[in-house]
């Protein structure tokens, strides 16, 4: 693989390109200031305007979420993996139907692998503006966005609505449903009776690692954060391990899989047969199959990535072990 190759294959934190109106409440107050980003593969954006980075997907799709202080994402769920670590700023990730199932404060670096099957939100409770990286299950990421029915009602009042076919429709646009499509129904009780209200206690220990836990962890050899025989333990079709300066490799090494890399902290030099490339914090860069290739600090002082690499289960709900 050339270096021009490879740099298709990389998206730059400084590149990516936002998407305000991806979904259903964009105009609602309190979340109408935030960017969403689809890096690799198409995500779940209800809008069909939404920039993808990078089409191909290895199993996983990977997003991100951009928010000035006090902005929130709105209350919703997914069938397969949802899993972000925080780039910039603190985040207060809150679930349940109402959102006071439960609650954790996550600050830069850390992962939560959050459970399917759940209401789940989360705001930017920093000063300046935050970003969070995602990682989403399933080559179509589970197929789409469930909405706790609070949020699309809210929604309509504000010109936005959501049709069967899971696109958005802006009357501040002149935008209308189209002949034979009707709005996407809300939830019955009865369908939002199966969606668990789990307290923090049995959410965090099982869900959220702890940035410097990890660093720790990752002294001497990378740790699998998510895995069968992970931190957290789960098979969500994709792996996720932490490499630090002491666990990075030197020596050329190649995964059967596609491997997404995912720098936290530091500058990291990629390296391969035909070439080499800088990765910075907030950059993806999407290795192929096959291709021998190391990645390790080019500069002094931190330095940290997540690993995510493709694995062949399938998507589907949050596994746990007997």
């Amino acid at each position: 693989m050339s270096p021009e190759e490879m740099e298709r294959n990389i998206v730059r934190y400084g590149d990516l390109r936002p998407c305000r109106t991806a979904f259903i409440d964009a105009h609602t107050p309190g979340s109408n200031q935030k960017e969403n980003f689809t890096i690799i593969g198409g995500g779940v954006s209800e809008a069909a305007d939404q920039h993808v980075h990078i089409r191909q997907t290895p199993g996983f799709n990977i997003g991100a979420a951009g928010q000035p202080p006090k902005c929130r994402n709105s209350l919703h769920s997914h069938r397969t993996a949802e899993v972000f670590f925080v780039l910039k700023g603190r985040w207060r990730f809150f679930w349940g139907r109402r959102g006071t199932a439960g609650e954790v404060v996550l600050e830069e670096g850390d992962i939560f692998n959050i459970p399917t099957g759940i209401f789940r939100g989360f705001e930017n409770i920093g000063l300046d503006y935050g970003m969070i990286m995602a990682i989403l299950g399933g080559d179509d990421a589970g197929g789409g966005v469930i909405w706790a029915p609070q949020v699309i009602e809210e929604a309509r009042a504000h010109g936005l609505v959501l049709g069967a076919n899971g696109r958005l429709y802006d009357g501040k646009k002149g935008e209308r449903l189209p002949d034979g499509v009707g709005p996407m129904p809300l939830l019955t009780e009865v369908e939002l009776a199966a969606f668990p209200e789990p307290g923090t206690a049995e959410v965090i220990p099982g869900h959220v690692a702890r940035y410097w836990d990890l660093v720790a962890l990752a002294d001497r050899r990378p740790a699998t954060v998510i895995g069968a025989q992970g931190r957290l333990r789960d098979r969500p079709g994709f792996e996720v391990a932490f490499v630090t300066r002491g666990s990075a490799a030197e020596g050329l090494g190649e995964s059967d899989r596609p491997t997404v890399l995912m720098p936290v902290k530091g500058h990291w030099r990629l390296s391969w047969p035909q070439g080499s490339a800088t990765l910075a914090p907030g950059d993806t860069c999407l290795v192929p199959a096959r291709l021998p290739h190391a990645v390790v600090p080019s500069m002094t002082g931190e330095a940290a990535l997540y690993r995510v690499t493709g694995t062949g289960d399938p998507a589907g709900p949050t596994w746990r072990p007997a």
